[in-house]
């Protein structure tokens, strides 16, 4: 387990420190940015709740949502707007801000507001993408690719410590299970957090049936508790979630993400098995 392991790594993500002896992570937020004013509804009601039950607090979202089903899917704001949205969220909200990117150009200008880069599961074996993003230093979350042994994420590991950086974190997604399922081997996470880095669960991707809408991905939102206790258990350090006030609404993933009056049942119960774990 992560919290476990005495020669796992501090990490630096803006203002926070995560890794031994540190409160465990929530990222959280909309799927895709949508406008201002409900990433910053989101982003306050986050950031509020995760105080409350003893978590650091990292507001996500894409600005540019690149591998979506449909061609017509809603994909975000685009690089420029995106990032002036979460430049504003980082301010008034006084949170580090985290998105992914999908192009090695794009690194560069998101870590003038990122604190943290995102690689997406799809493209966790891209090594240009990975050079760029560890080129600028920043915080680098690694999500293991649907197709990915736990085991192998060691090289997608190595590639970013080849610039450097390691300042790295490590996100479980699930894996593929047939067509249009996923399914979570537990065991990833204590294999993961043997490599030295903080280890996130993605609670609600996990949960995520791909390709399984008509032109688009649906969901099972109603599993997201029970697969966000278990890897809390199985020694996460940190949860990530993508959230929205109704999620039937939201313009991206809304089957698998929680709606915000399911947040504060379910971190209570986070923070009660990071304890005793």
């Amino acid at each position: 387990m992560a919290r476990a392991n005495p020669d796992a790594k501090k990490v630096r993500i803006g203002s926070l420190e995560l890794g031994p002896g540190s409160p465990p992570l929530l990222i959280a937020g909309p799927c895709v940015l949508e406008d201002l004013e409900i990433s910053l509804e989101i982003g306050r009601f986050m950031a509020a709740a995760a105080r409350k039950h003893g978590f650091a607090y990292m507001f996500k979202a894409s600005y540019d949502k690149a591998n979506r089903t449909s061609v017509t899917s809603y994909r975000g704001p685009g690089i420029s707007r995106g990032l002036e949205i979460l430049a504003q969220v980082k301010e008034v909200v006084g949170c580090p801000v985290i998105s992914d990117i999908h192009e090695p150009f794009h690194a560069e200008k998101a870590a003038q507001i990122l604190d943290c880069i995102q690689i997406p599961a799809f493209l966790c074996r891209q090594t240009d993408l990975l050079v760029a993003a560890g080129e600028t230093g920043k915080a680098v979350n690694i999500k293991k690719g649907q197709f990915m042994a736990p085991w192998d994420m060691v090289h997608a590991i190595k590639k970013v410590e080849s610039t450097g950086n390691q300042n790295l974190l490590l996100t479980e997604r699930g894996v593929s299970f047939g067509y249009n399922n996923l399914v979570v081997d537990m065991r990833a996470i204590p294999i993961m957090a043997g490599f030295g880095y903080p280890v996130i669960f993605d609670a609600t991707h996990s949960v995520q049936l791909p390709g399984g809408g008509n032109g688009c991905s649906s969901g099972q939102r109603e599993f997201v508790p029970h697969l966000a206790r278990a890897a809390m258990a199985a020694g996460a350090d940190g949860i990530f979630m993508e959230v929205y006030p109704d999620p039937e609404k939201a313009r991206c993933d809304g089957a698998n993400s929680l709606p915000l009056d399911e947040i504060h049942g379910l971190l209570s119960q986070l923070t009660a098995i990071f304890k005793v774990i």
